[in-house]
C-alpha cells in the first residue's frame, strides 16, 4: 500500500501530507502519563488514539520502521505531594501507579511502544542539556534554580500561533523572585528537606517538567524526527518549552515535523479535570465495561473534536460489539482488508468514517459467506476490536450481571406463565426487570430466547 497520509498538524494550523524525514526509520514521541495517580479516561483517549495512529504508521511503512516512544514522568511536584499525603516513598507510588498504568493499557487493549523511558532514568542527560542551554546564553543560574529565558527563542509561540503576551495572559505562569522575567520557566530547582534529588553543577535537586521530553525524545529519535503528539491541554506550556530548549541546545530549525494533538474529554460539557471534581477513573469502569467497549467509545468522535462522556455512549457501544461478534471468526493468518475501508484511517485518523466501513462489512458479513466474515474480523482487529474470542466476550458479559442463569430461566417461566393468563401488566414487570439486571428476552416463533444486552 503507498497511499498518502494526512494529519491535522498544530504546527501550523493545517491538515498536511505526512511526508516522513526518512521512509526507513519514522519516529514518534508521545507525552505519557504522570505516575501521581491513576489515570482516567481523560487520559484514555490519547492512549487509544496513537495507538491507532502506530498501527496505521506500521501498516503503511512496515512495522520495523517505525519507533514509538511514550514516556513515563515519575519526578515531578505532583508526585511529590501525593507521596507525602500517602505517607509511601516516591519509589513505591510511582511503581504502583505506573503498573497499574500497564494494566490499564492492556484493558484497553493497547500495543506497546517501541520505547517507554522513565524521566529519573534519565537526569543525567538532561543535566547535560541544561549545561548546553547555559553555555549557548540560553539559559541562567539564580539562587540554585537554572531557568530558560524564553525571548532569546525567536520562535516562542509558533505552536499555539500566539504572541508571549498573549500566552502569558491566558495561563497560570509560575511567580517566582528567581526569575529574570515572568515568562521564564525552570530547568532545574533545588530539592526541599526529605524530597528527592539528584547531584549537579547546580545544587542538589531535581529537573523542571518540561526537559524530560526534550532529552528523551532525543535519546531514541534523534534532534529532530517526525511526529509528537499529546492531548491539546500540552500545546502551551509543556510543548511550546520542549520546542524551545531543543532547538537551542540541538541548534536545530526543526524539533517534530508534524505535532498531533487530541481534544478534551468533557462531562456534560464541562472539561473533565480533578479541579472539576468530574475525574472518572479508568479502573472505575473496568469491572462493568469491556475494554472493548470503552475503546470503541473514545474513538467514536474525530480525535480533535471534545468527546463528552454520558451512559448513552456506552451503551450505544456496547450494543454494538455485541451486534459486530455475531459475525466474528477466528483469524488464523493475516487477511488484507481492501483500501477502500481504510481510507478513512490515512485521512487524518478518521476514526468516525472507519466505525461507518466496519458497520459496512458487518452486515456484508451477515449476507456472505466466511470470507466476508474474516474481513469484516480483521478489520476491527486494525483498530484493537474483537480481540477477544466470542466466548471471552460472552464470558466477560455474564460476569458483569447480577442475576444467575437459574433465575433468568425461572423469570422467563414466570413471564410465559403471565403472558398465558392475560396478565400482560406483570409480564412487562418481569421482562423490565431482566432488562435492568442486563438480561435481554426475545420471543420468536413461540419460543422465548434471552441473551445478556
Amino acid at each position: 500500500m503507498n497511499k498518502d497520509i494526512y494529519l491535522s498538524n498544530s504546527l501550523g494550523g493545517n491538515k498536511d501530507k505526512f511526508i516522513p524525514i526518512n521512509e526507513n526509520k519514522i519516529g514518534m514521541y508521545v507525552c505519557g502519563p504522570t505516575v501521581y495517580d491513576d489515570p482516567h479516561i481523560g487520559n484514555a483517549r490519547p492512549l487509544v488514539i496513537f495507538d491507532i495512529l502506530y498501527k496505521v504508521l506500521k501498516c503503511r511503512f512496515g512495522g520495523s520502521k517505525v519507533t514509538y516512544v511514550r514516556n513515563i514522568t515519575d519526578i515531578d511536584d505532583k508526585i511529590i505531594k501525593s507521596s507525602l499525603e500517602k505517607k509511601i516513598s516516591t519509589k513505591d507510588l510511582t511503581e504502583e501507579i505506573t503498573n497499574n498504568f500497564h494494566d490499564d493499557c492492556k484493558y484497553l487493549f493497547c500495543e506497546k511502544p517501541s520505547h517507554e523511558p522513565k524521566a529519573t532514568e534519565n537526569i543525567s542527560l538532561m543535566i547535560d542539556m541544561i549545561d548546553k542551554l547555559i553555555k549557548k546564553g540560553y539559559a541562567y543560574l539564580n539562587n540554585n534554580h537554572v531557568y530558560f529565558e524564553v525571548k532569546k527563542f525567536k520562535d516562542y509561540g509558533k505552536l499555539s500561533n500566539k504572541k508571549l503576551d498573549e500566552l502569558i495572559a491566558g495561563s497560570r505562569v509560575e511567580v517566582s523572585e528567581n526569575k529574570n522575567n515572568p515568562e521564564d520557566f525552570v530547568l532545574w530547582k533545588p530539592s526541599k528537606d526529605k524530597e528527592p534529588f539528584w547531584e549537579s553543577p547546580w545544587g542538589k535537586g531535581r529537573p523542571g517538567w518540561h526537559l524530560e521530553c526534550s532529552v528523551m525524545s532525543k535519546k531514541y529519535l534523534g534532534d529532530k524526527f517526525d511526529i509528537h503528539g499529546g492531548g491539546r491541554d500540552l500545546i502551551f506550556p509543556h510543548h511550546e518549552n520542549e520546542i524551545a530548549q531543543s532547538r537551542c541546545a540541538n541548534e536545530n530549525e526543526v524539533f517534530a515535523n508534524y505535532w498531533v494533538h487530541n481534544g478534551f474529554i468533557t462531562m456534560s460539557n464541562e472539561k473533565m479535570a480533578k479541579s472539576q471534581g468530574n475525574i472518572l477513573k479508568i479502573s472505575d469502569l473496568k469491572k462493568n465495561i469491556n475494554g472493548q467497549v470503552l475503546r470503541l467509545a473514545l474513538i467514536s468522535t474525530h480525535y480533535k473534536q471534545p468527546l463528552d462522556w454520558n451512559d448513552r455512549l456506552i451503551n450505544e457501544c456496547q450494543n454494538t460489539i455485541n451486534k459486530w461478534y455475531e459475525s466474528y471468526v477466528e483469524i488464523k493468518k493475516p487477511i488484507l482488508i481492501p483500501d477502500e475501508y481504510l481510507d478513512p484511517l490515512y485521512d487524518d485518523l478518521n476514526t468516525p468514517g472507519y466505525i461507518a466501513n466496519l458497520h459496512k462489512l458487518y452486515e456484508k458479513s451477515q449476507k456472505g459467506d466466511l470470507k466476508d466474515k474474516e474481513v469484516f474480523t480483521s478489520a476491527c482487529n486494525f483498530i484493537g476490536l474483537l480481540n477477544e474470542n466470542k466466548n471471552q466476550w460472552v464470558s466477560f458479559k455474564k460476569i458483569k450481571i447480577n442475576i444467575s442463569e437459574d433465575e433468568i430461566l425461572k423469570k422467563i417461566k414466570d413471564r410465559n406463565l403471565a403472558r398465558e393468563n392475560k396478565n400482560y401488566q406483570e409480564a412487562d414487570k418481569i421482562r423490565d426487570y431482566l432488562l435492568d439486571k442486563g438480561v435481554l428476552i426475545e420471543d420468536k416463533d413461540g419460543k422465548t430466547s434471552w441473551k445478556i444486552k
